[in-house]
């Protein structure tokens, strides 16, 4: 078992190591949230199961803290308003609980961030299809083959692993690296 043990650190830690080489894509992502907070617009979250969680606790690095101490910015996640999902999923379908969320909250200039290992989460293929419409940028956090996500995003980062649970411990350290960039660029290093 210990041996299990420390295979899958191993890995893990190869994988973290090398998304180094994603290094300009996450500054991109970051700038670009940047610019909407800067322009009064928000950063919204979405994704199904753990991504759902992760979605939630990246919001939070927002309005609330992720380092410093400071005014909360305008991000949201599409996963934690239970009314909402389970309105939208019995009148509508669950295929369209972001979707149709995004229709009420989002707001040209917003950034749209869709997590899923899979990269064919179907609802938030959708919400990234009305995300478009709306003139929303949308920025796809996905494992390594990214599914349709990656295509249809504005911006892609394609994690370098297959299993989930790994990917999704790549997207938490990528949110959290953004969270941090853009407290820095508005609060410095307080």
């Amino acid at each position: 078992m210990k041996t299990y043990i420390e295979n899958q650190f191993k890995e893990l830690s190869e994988q973290l190591q090398s998304l180094q080489s994603s290094a300009d894509k996450v500054e991109k992502i970051a700038q670009i949230c940047i610019t909407a907070i800067k322009n009064g617009h928000k950063v919204i979250w979405c994704g199904n199961g753990g991504s759902a969680a992760q979605s939630q606790h990246l919001a939070a690095e927002l309005v609330g803290r992720y380092k410093i101490n400071r005014p909360a910015m305008n991000s949201i996640s599409l996963t934690v308003d239970t009314s909402n999902l389970t309105a939208i999923g019995n009148d509508y379908g669950y295929d369209v609980v972001f979707s149709r969320q995004l229709e009420g909250v989002g707001q040209k200039g917003d950034v749209l961030v869709g997590l899923s290992t899979s990269g064919n989460s179907k609802n938030v293929v959708l919400a990234f299809e009305q995300a478009q419409k709306m003139g929303i940028t949308t920025v796809a956090l996905v494992g390594e083959k990214g599914g349709m996500m990656r295509d249809m995003a504005d911006h892609a980062l394609c994690v370098p692993a297959t299993t989930s649970a790994h990917i999704q411990e790549m997207h938490i350290a990528i949110g959290h690296l953004i969270c941090d960039l853009i407290e820095k660029k508005f609060y410095g290093d307080k």
